[in-house]
């Protein structure tokens, strides 16, 4: 191993929220502080959660099926044909859906049934960048090669997939793609999923479509992968999706998810996950259930968010190159004219108590390149519409 790469490892699977702390540690704040680094919903929670939990209590008395309940699989089945009509009955719940603690832990035990359904010499991960550190942390397990795809301004947020060596496509095992992108927003349209949907499959890895900001939008539903594959080929083939209930629903801390796609991935999956990776709890499945049968909280959280973003337009236009984004919840703002990310958040928690997160830290910088995160800050819009006010208000004042 070379003399740097356990530095080299720790900054790439470090949590930025960790490097945040050490960046900001000793550094009293200017004002009560206001959390805006953490994607972390702090809507209501659903109603139905209480009662359902209780109702189910002593169930967290036995083990619960790897699988999941054939509720809680019939229940993901639905939303997703609810959710996209031409998948209405073409999703098997038995074979194709899996639920996860959370899509985290999805989006990292996956690599490994990946890595062994295609034999490889140098396996290959293309990774986002910026990146959900879960992605990378799972290449770095895995033993797999890192390759960090530039999503950019000029590319609208998005890798460019055309700019792919060939060479490095034979042995690729996974692509991860986030849509709408986390920390940017950007949705990946109908065109661009093909194109991605038509690489893997051409060369036979699988396409990891991390979906779970897929509900967080102002105006148009974003389209969704498994729609896509269908429609191009009428099979799953090479694709699978993550989405989850912590931002579709508010509930960061239930750790309640799914996978969903290729029935032979699934079922690799599946082997994997029975004896690597903890089951849901049955309690917390019963939840689950009702919740992908609800849309109500789900559109009351869509309202928050618009109101936090229209704020956001009247606050910050022409500020920042601020725009708004066409799904998620945080703003990808550019603080060049501030020293960067880390200079702009350390400015923002010094003199007015707002706590925002570096892209720098969300991001990888390659030789020659220099880290595409570095001059913006990630600002979460997960607080109530006067909290939001307040915290938008304060950085306007504090950097002008």
């Amino acid at each position: 191993m070379k003399p740097d790469a356990h530095t080299y490892l720790d900054e790439l699977v470090a949590s930025p929220f960790s490097r945040l702390a050490q960046r900001l540690d000793g550094i009293k704040p200017g004002a009560s502080p206001i959390d805006l680094s953490l994607g972390e919903p702090k809507a209501m929670i659903p109603p139905f959660v209480g009662p359902i939990l209780q109702q189910y209590l002593t169930a967290f008395g036995r083990y619960p099926p790897i699988k999941g309940i054939p509720d809680l699989r019939q229940a993901i089945a639905g939303w997703i044909g609810r959710r996209y009509p031409t998948l209405q009955g073409k999703i098997e719940p038995e074979s194709q859906v899996l639920p996860l603690n959370g899509s985290r832990e999805g989006l990292f035990s996956s690599i490994f049934p990946a890595m062994a359904r295609k034999s490889v010499e140098r396996p290959a991960v293309l990774i986002p960048n910026p990146f959900y550190q879960a992605y990378a942390a799972a290449a770095v397990a895995s033993g797999a090669e890192q390759h960090f795809l530039p999503s950019t301004a000029d590319n609208g947020f998005l890798p460019d997939l055309e700019a792919i060596d060939p060479a490095l496509l034979e042995r690729t095992i996974a692509l991860y793609l986030c849509s709408p992108s986390n920390p940017q927003g950007a949705v990946a349209g109908s065109d661009y999923l093909t194109r991605a949907i038509g690489i893997a499959r051409r060369f036979d890895f699988m396409l990891f479509a991390d979906e779970c900001y897929s509900e967080i939008y102002s105006d148009t539903p974003p389209v969704g992968a498994l729609e896509t594959a269908y429609r191009e080929a009428g099979s799953f083939k090479n694709v699978v999706v993550f989405n989850s209930l912590s931002k579709r629903s508010g509930l960061p801390g239930l750790r309640s998810g799914f996978v969903a796609g290729d029935a032979d991935f699934i079922a690799a999956l599946t082997r994997f996950r029975n004896v690597a990776c903890p089951q849901v709890p049955l309690p917390v499945q019963y939840v689950s259930a009702a919740a992908w049968a609800d849309e109500d909280h789900v559109e009351e959280g869509r309202t928050l968010y618009r109101q936090n973003f229209d704020l956001a337009d009247r606050l910050l236009d022409g500020r920042y190159v601020y725009g708004r984004p066409a799904g998620g919840f945080f703003l990808w703002l550019n603080m060049a004219a501030f020293g960067g990310g880390e200079a702009a958040a350390t400015t923002l928690w010094k003199g007015c108590g707002v706590k925002v997160l570096p892209g720098t830290y969300l991001t990888h910088a390659q030789p020659d390149l220099e880290s595409p995160g570095r001059d913006y800050v990630r600002v979460a819009l997960v607080h109530e519409a006067d909290i939001t006010r307040e915290a938008l208000t304060r950085i306007v004042s504090t950097l002008g």
